[in-house]
């Protein structure tokens, strides 16, 4: 039998687990973290069969997770094996080595094929951990880039079918706790082990947080696609914080949230902010036309709107941005410490889908997924299940 290989990587500013110890090093041994320690003492595991990376004092933190995206490089993960592999082939590049795949609101029919096809592509691929379902069970009022036509209240046999097309692999659900049914629709899911997300939503303070008692864990695209705090209103944003073991997902693009905004996010929810890219066809591939889901998008200037030529409201259709550039901005920019901004990238995205035994953190029985920053935080390399992926 061969053994599996071992990589080790060393001389690193390591981040992981909320600290950051200097002169460290990891070690793989196939697709698992098998090691790690400081100083020179990954010199006794080097042998000529072992694979050795010097970090040369770069950033080593673990691979980011995004529980939140729905393509990149051109590719939609609503269209089929070949954009799943295109799209998240974009994503890798920036540091994402395992995502959740969105897709947005459609006909039954389509959303049946859709999360049918992430399953084949979760079972294929381990970097792939399933589906987010952000639709069809939509506020109107605060529907963003969803199709108006297609948005209804749960019901309970369209949920049994698409729990059924996804085979085990639907990681999350959004939808607007305010619809009638949405009660019960948050207890079959959480029993069926799907974390419910609050989202798109016209609900006010009282009913976001009877959602989250009733057992949704996560608020969509904090800030957007729902009222704001006001402070007689506060609202879903203040409901999430308000919820001990709710994450708060935020679009750090510097578009969707002002970097205030974020900062205060952060000091609201310690520990529970997940920064997630939300992003469509456009990330990776420049300006121009696009669609997201049925409706037609305008990208200008990295800025993706739903197009005029389509009589819609120019809303945001979510966006171009990369979890390396949410990374840089929440350090540089909003003045996130990097133990927490690096904890919103790995550890809390993975709590979210319970994925928190073995994703998130670069410690021992963990996933060997790692990536290496330059002093600017830009990536200079990605590993994913042991492997180096292609720059």
């Amino acid at each position: 039998m061969t053994r599996p290989a071992t990589r080790i990587i060393h001389s690193a500013r390591l981040v992981s687990g909320g600290l950051t110890t200097a002169d460290a090093w990891v070690a793989f041994t196939g697709d698992t973290v098998s090691g790690l320690g400081s100083g020179d003492s990954w010199r006794g595991l080097s042998t000529p069969a072992v694979e050795v990376t010097d970090a040369a004092g770069r950033w080593l933190i673990p691979g980011f997770i995004d529980i939140h995206c729905h393509g990149g490089g051109g590719f939609a993960f609503d269209n089929g094996a070949d954009a799943i592999r295109d799209a998240l082939a974009v994503h890798h590049r920036h540091g994402t080595t395992r995502a959740v795949l969105s897709l947005v609101t459609a006909r039954q029919c389509e959303l049946e094929s859709r999360l049918a096809a992430i399953a084949d592509a979760a079972e294929a691929n381990p970097l792939v951990l399933g589906a987010h379902l952000e639709g069809p069970f939509l506020d109107n009022a605060f529907r963003g880039a969803h199709d108006p036509a297609l948005l209804r209240a749960p019901d309970g046999d369209s949920m049994a079918r698409l729990l059924t097309a996804a085979r085990g692999h639907l990681r999350q659900w959004t939808l607007a706790p305010e619809l009638p049914g949405a009660r019960e629709a948050i207890r079959t899911l959480v029993d069926a082990g799907v974390a419910v997300a609050v989202g798109h939503s016209a609900a006010d303070y009282a009913t976001a947080r009877a959602a989250f008692e009733a057992g949704a864990s996560i608020l969509t695209h904090a800030f957007n696609g729902m009222r704001g705090i006001h402070h007689r209103a506060p609202g879903p944003v203040a409901a999430a914080t308000r919820s001990p073991g709710v994450t708060l997902e935020i679009i750090n693009d510097g578009v969707h949230v002002h970097p205030e905004v974020v900062r205060l996010a952060f000091a609201g929810a310690p520990g529970r902010i997940a920064l997630i890219t939300d992003a469509m066809a456009a990330t990776g591939s420049g300006d121009g036309e696009y669609m997201l889901g049925s409706l037609a998008v305008t990208v200008t200037g990295g800025i993706a709107r739903l197009s005029s030529a389509t009589g819609a409201d120019g809303a945001i259709a979510g966006s171009t941005l990369t979890l390396d550039a949410a990374l840089r901005r929440a350090v540089t920019e909003v003045g996130i410490p990097i133990e927490e901004a690096v904890a919103a990238v790995t550890a809390t995205p993975a709590r979210a889908i319970g994925r928190s035994r073995d994703l998130g953190q670069l410690a021992i029985g963990y996933a060997a997924d790692a990536v290496l920053l330059d002093g600017g935080l830009s990536v200079d390399a990605v590993f994913a299940a042991g492997r180096l992926l292609p720059a």
